[in-house]
This record gives C-alpha cells, sequence and structure tokens, in this order.
C-alpha cells in the first residue's frame, strides 16, 4: 500500500501543474512606472503590494518606484472620510465615488481595514460592501490592513496616494477605520477631512469634541431617510450651534453641517458641491498649497521615524537580547524603562 500511495505526484493533479509553472518574473521599476501612468489597475495593484512591503529589498524597489511615479504626482483632490463603525462610511463613498465616476472623474479609494492586534488578520471587505464601484472602469478600491500604524491608518497609505495620483485619478478617497487617533492621521493627507456622524445614537453632544471639529471642514448626518429624517435635521443644528463655537480656519473655510442619506442617494451632489467650494476658497487664500507642503514635512518626519523603528527591530542584537529584555521586567529585575533603554543602547552600537 505505501507503495502505491508512493507513485502518487500530487492530490490533485491540476494543481500540481499550475504550481509546476515558472513564476511571472516581476516587472522593471520602469516598466512597472510606465504602466501605472498608463493607467493600468493591475500594475497599480502591484505598485502599491510593492509598497506597503516590509522587506528591506522591497522597500528599495519601492523608493525607486515613488520617485518615477513622483513627477505625475499632486493633480488630485484628496478626501478624508471618517466615522465610527456603523455611520455607513462604505455606503457613502460608494455613493459619492460613483456620482463622480458619472462626472467622468477617475476615482480612488484607499480604505483601511482594522487588523486584530492578536491575530494580525483583517477583514479586507471593502469591495465587497462597494460591490458597484468596485466594478467601475473609472475607480479603483485598494483595501490595505491597518497593521500596528496608529490608529489604524495604513503605514504606506501616502505612498499609495502619489501611485494613485501618477495613474491619473483625480479624486483620492481615504477612509479610515474611525477609532483612537486615525481621524489625526488621515488629516494629515488629505485637502478636505469629512466626519460622517449619526442622528439618534447619543453622540449628538458627546461627538462634538474640540480635536475632531477643530479638524473638519464639513459634518454630515447619514442616514437622513424614513423615520430618521427629522432626528438627522434636529442633530444638523446642534452640530450648526456649536461650530460656531469654535475660532475662524486658517483657510478661511467655515466648516459646514448638511445631511444625506448615501443609501438612498440623497444630498451626495450637495456635499461634492460643498467640497468643490472649500476647494476654490483654500486655493483663492493660497491656504491650499500651504497645507501641502505642511503635509510633506509632515511625511518626511514621520518617514524619518519610521525609519529609523525598523532599524531598531531589525537590529539582530535587538532582536537576540529582546526575549531576555522582557523576561528581566516579567521577573521585575528591571523597569520597562531601563530595559528599552538597554535596547536602545545595544542598537546604537
Amino acid at each position: 500500500m505505501n507503495k502505491k500511495v508512493s507513485h502518487i505526484k500530487g492530490i490533485n493533479p491540476a494543481f500540481a501543474k499550475a504550481n509546476s509553472k515558472p513564476k511571472k518574473p516581476s516587472l522593471d521599476i520602469p516598466d512597472l512606472a510606465d504602466a501605472i501612468v498608463y493607467g493600468n489597475h493591475t500594475a497599480l495593484s502591484q505598485g502599491i503590494t510593492l509598497v506597503e512591503s516590509t522587506s528591506p529589498k522591497h522597500q528599495e524597489r519601492a523608493q525607486q518606484l515613488i520617485e518615477k511615479c513622483l513627477p505625475k504626482a499632486n493633480k488630485s483632490i484628496r478626501v478624508g472620510i471618517t466615522g465610527v463603525p456603523g455611520v455607513g462610511k462604505s455606503t457613502f463613498i460608494e455613493a459619492l465615488g460613483s456620482y463622480l465616476t458619472e462626472k467622468e472623474k477617475k476615482v480612488a479609494v484607499l480604505a483601511v481595514d482594522p487588523s486584530s492586534s492578536i491575530s494580525k488578520g483583517s477583514i479586507l471587505g471593502d469591495k465587497t460592501r462597494m460591490d458597484m464601484l468596485s466594478q467601475n472602469p473609472r475607480a479603483f478600491i485598494r483595501p490595505s490592513a491597518s497593521g500596528d500604524s496608529l490608529g489604524g491608518v495604513a503605514r504606506k497609505t501616502r505612498e499609495a496616494i502619489i501611485l494613485c495620483e501618477a495613474a491619473g485619478f483625480d479624486t483620492i478617497i481615504i477612509e479610515t477605520v474611525g477609532v483612537g487617533q486615525s481621524e489625526t492621521i488621515v488629516h494629515s493627507m488629505v485637502d478636505f477631512f469629512l466626519l460622517l456622524k449619526l442622528a439618534g445614537a447619543g453622540d449628538e453632544l458627546q461627538g462634538i469634541k474640540r480635536g475632531i471639529i477643530e479638524m473638519a471642514d464639513a459634518i454630515v448626518i447619514n442616514k437622513a431617510d424614513g423615520t430618521n429624517e427629522k432626528p438627522a435635521r434636529l442633530a444638523k443644528a446642534a452640530f450648526a450651534k456649536a461650530l460656531h463655537l469654535y475660532p475662524p480656519k486658517n483657510s478661511g473655510w467655515s466648516p459646514k453641517v448638511t445631511t444625506c442619506s448615501a443609501l438612498e442617494k440623497k444630498g451626495i451632489t450637495e456635499i461634492w458641491d460643498l467640497i468643490s467650494q472649500y476647494i476654490k476658497v483654500a486655493k483663492e487664500e493660497s491656504y491650499f498649497e500651504k497645507k501641502r507642503l505642511d503635509q510633506n514635512k509632515y511625511w518626511l518626519l514621520q518617514t524619518i521615524e519610521n525609519s529609523l523603528k525598523d532599524n531598531f527591530y531589525q537590529n539582530p542584537e535587538v532582536m537576540r537580547q529582546f526575549p531576555q529584555i522582557i523576561a528581566l521586567i516579567s521577573e521585575h529585575k528591571i523597569s520597562p524603562f531601563e530595559g528599552a533603554q538597554k535596547l536602545l543602547d545595544i542598537s546604537h552600537k
């Protein structure tokens, strides 16, 4: 019996045959960059995958790709959308994206999916939730696991923006998980920051927190349909009053509050008109370019911090000593601060 089993080349011959084929060689960086600029969605996906890789070899190639694509970037409107889970972000983005593609615009959605801090797994279900938009040839949806990035925002989202802009997308929508400090991170990479809220969720007053309101360029009360239409109008009035308590923005823009029903596609046109009006005001006040420059400075500092962090954790001696330091801390022989200093000293040698 064992002899008979030994002659079986594979449980599934078709699977064995498919996997015996040589792997398709990866494109050279100049070819990949050219394909992205040409608007090839597959090449764009490959480019973002390369950018997201943590392999030092891949990071070097990713940097070359970014440099090739950078001259074609910075020609889009970047819109950040946040809100608590369940507020209807995916439905709203699909409604807005579909409206924009009907206006002959090209829309890229960078949707950051929450990763488990325990298993590191993520759902990556945005293409399922945005079924119609994902099939639209003028749209590109890229779900990315947030991993251990602060606030659930994918660490390489900024580089992905550059690749999407180089591919000819004139509107970049960045969706965040809407928890923790993710709003701050998204705000640092977009031109317009939109906060989605729900009426009747008990957060009309609690949700009026100084930091988030100061960042928001517009507050949209979603799901304003059916029996929820009246509560949505009341929530709109409450937020509008609260906004008057805040000083004017440097952009010269007064944040607006409106309602919509993403499900019924009501209010979407008005929201895009608001965004367009904001861009016009920001450019007239010379704030648009200033904000982009400030963002580039912020990205520079973030890149330095990320590089230092990577170099620290990839240091062979740090990796070797790390379990021992953890053990000493667990046994209360040293403090976490002393342990951290020991590892930092090791990394500097």
